[in-house]
């Protein structure tokens, strides 16, 4: 079984990219069943007191960095209330973001506006529809009934060409029926006529 590999305090500083004394001081505060000695009297650490050592590093490098921005920014607003032109690009900024609320603002307002007289449009639009199916169904509707009265005379009318026309077929008919009277008439006339003419040439020739 392999031994557990120890490093020196020099040897974790310089993996950390950090000082010996802040290894040195994490060190210090391990248990003291972590604090390992060698054999000549030097620090040596294990997996687990590097473990709790890089927590603890970690720890105070966030730390320092926070601190450092906090700095940083105490210091720009201190530079900021002594320095005209950056006073003047403050005040620019804000007037700015004025201007662009009052510009959302007014772009908000409008497309409401927009989309209200879209609304209204498009109500408009739908009335318009159906009034034009309204008118399209009243005027199919006086189609059909149009239809319906034209179905119903038309019938009527017929039958009162055919009355006529079988009167007139009558009336026709029965003057045919008198001419072929009168003509059988006057052949009946013409036959009696030649009958007595003979007797009148007798009568004259007794005579």
């Amino acid at each position: 079984m392999m031994s557990e590999k120890l490093k020196t305090i020099k040897e974790l500083a310089d993996e950390l990219s950090v000082t010996k004394q802040n290894i040195q001081y994490h060190y210090q505060r391990l248990p003291k069943e972590l604090q390992i000695k060698s054999s000549n009297g030097s620090n040596l650490i294990n997996s687990k007191a590097e473990k709790i050592i890089l927590g603890k590093v970690e720890s105070g490098s966030k730390s320092n960095t926070k601190d450092q921005q906090i700095s940083s920014k105490e210091n720009f607003e201190d530079e900021k209330l002594d320095n005209p032109f950056i006073n003047r690009l403050i005040k620019e900024v804000e007037y700015l973001k004025i201007d662009k609320d009052k510009i959302i603002s007014t772009k908000d307002q409008q497309i409401s506006s927009k989309d209200q007289q879209i609304e209204k449009l498009t109500n408009l639009l739908d009335q318009q529809q159906r009034l034009a199916l309204q008118d399209k169904k009243l005027l199919d509707e006086y189609k059909s009934e149009i239809n319906d009265l034209k179905a119903l005379k038309m019938p009527t009318q017929e039958t009162e060409f055919k009355h006529l026309d079988n009167q007139y077929k009558d009336e026709v008919n029965a003057l045919k029926e008198k001419l072929e009277n009168f003509q059988e008439q006057i052949k009946v006339q013409k036959r009696i006529e030649e009958q007595e003419k003979p007797r009148k040439w007798w009568g004259l020739w007794r005579k």
